[in-house]
């Protein structure tokens, strides 16, 4: 295990809405889940910043962030159920400004979808509510 992985990685991520649909992405790498797209704050970055630049190299979409929507602590973990990585996660809520949605590097796919159907899909735990706090702030 690396120095870095035994310590919480700070990770940031938003739930984009696009007339009324919100972005999903599912990790090309284990755990293979639906989630919103997002990941590691780099360093200078602020929250709000390493979001949107996340959706951006995730999906190719560009995205205004409007507000904080909560946060999720996600633990990787091994086959003996052993802790290998802990990921405190920052969400936003945000509107689209332009770009198609396609899959990159950390994404095997991307899809809009109804918020009320994300039951539907393997998640990440609390991304229901984290895009339903998303839906209020951003009004949609």
């Amino acid at each position: 295990m690396s120095e870095r992985s035994k310590r919480p990685q700070i990770a940031a991520s938003a739930a984009v809405f696009r007339n009324g649909r919100v972005l999903i992405a599912k990790r090309a790498a284990p755990p293979h889940l639906w989630s919103l797209p997002g990941g590691r704050v780099e360093m200078g970055e602020s929250l709000e910043q390493a979001a949107a630049r996340e959706v951006l190299e995730e999906t190719g979409v560009f995205a205004e962030i409007a507000g904080f929507a909560g946060h999720r602590d996600m633990f990787l973990r091994d086959d003996a159920d052993a802790i290998t990585h802990y990921f405190i996660i920052a969400a936003f809520a945000a509107r689209w400004i332009s770009g198609e949605a396609k899959p990159g590097p950390e994404a095997s796919e991307v899809e809009w979808i109804e918020p009320s159907s994300i039951s539907q899909y393997e998640t990440t735990p609390g991304l229901a509510e984290i895009i339903e706090r998303a839906k209020e702030i951003l009004g949609a």
